[in-house]
């Protein structure tokens, strides 16, 4: 903790003094041009890969990057709150969705049901992630390497699927209106690669979309 304590203090003092025209105007209000969708594995740090300021991005993490399908009840909907809060309040003009190499949540639709003792409330949040594992099983995949890649990929795609199931999200999309993309992030080289709809799969980002940032 001591070394969390010490650059709470160098924050305030070099960075923050670095940016403070920023944060000042940061104080009133946010205006966020992304909903960044990530898993919350402590290797993936949204700010760090996509280069960003604070201000830019509204994040939303949990295990396995997961975007549950809309739906409306009375129970405490964490994710779906914060999707529905920057879609219709904030008012982004982008959404990300990303996963990660070497994703414990996703390797975890695999484990025995012994290996849930200690974490039940887990084992229930990746009953979401049903649909991925059953789509990654009828693959037949021959390797577990390649099981787990398939299942990050796929649980991607799926998280794109259900994140049209919220109001508004699709048509906006079609219109042009709301930039929606999938990225899977490799850890150990750095890269993203970013699903292109119409090719259904994942290509290297080598160079800059066109993607809503002005207000």
């Amino acid at each position: 903790m001591k070394s969390l304590f010490e650059g709470a203090v160098k924050f305030r003092e070099e960075d923050f003094k670095e940016h403070k025209e920023l944060f000042e105007r940061l104080g009133q209000k946010q205006e966020p041009h992304t909903l960044f969708v990530g898993c919350a594995d402590s290797r993936v740090v949204p700010n760090l890969i996509t280069n960003t300021l604070p201000g830019e991005l509204f994040v939303v993490r949990n295990i396995a990057n997961v975007v549950p399908p809309y739906r409306e009840a009375e129970e405490f909907l964490a994710t779906t709150s914060a999707v529905e809060y920057a879609l219709n309040v904030l008012n982004v003009r982008n959404v990300i969705i990303c996963g990660h190499s070497n994703c414990g949540g996703c390797s975890a639709l695999y484990l025995e049901e012994s290996s849930f003792k200690k974490t039940p409330h887990v084992k229930k949040w990746l009953e979401l992630l049903e649909p991925t594992r059953k789509k990654v099983l009828s693959l037949e995949p021959d390797t577990i390497a390649k099981r787990s890649w398939m299942t990050e990929q796929i649980n991607i795609e799926k998280q794109l699927e259900n994140l049209f199931t919220y109001p508004g999200v699709k048509e906006r999309f079609l219109k042009g209106e709301l930039g929606v993309f999938g990225w899977y992030y490799i850890i150990e080289t750095g890269e993203v690669f970013s699903y292109d709809f119409d090719k259904h799969q994942f290509v290297l980002v080598e160079e800059s979309p066109k993607i809503e940032q002005e207000r």
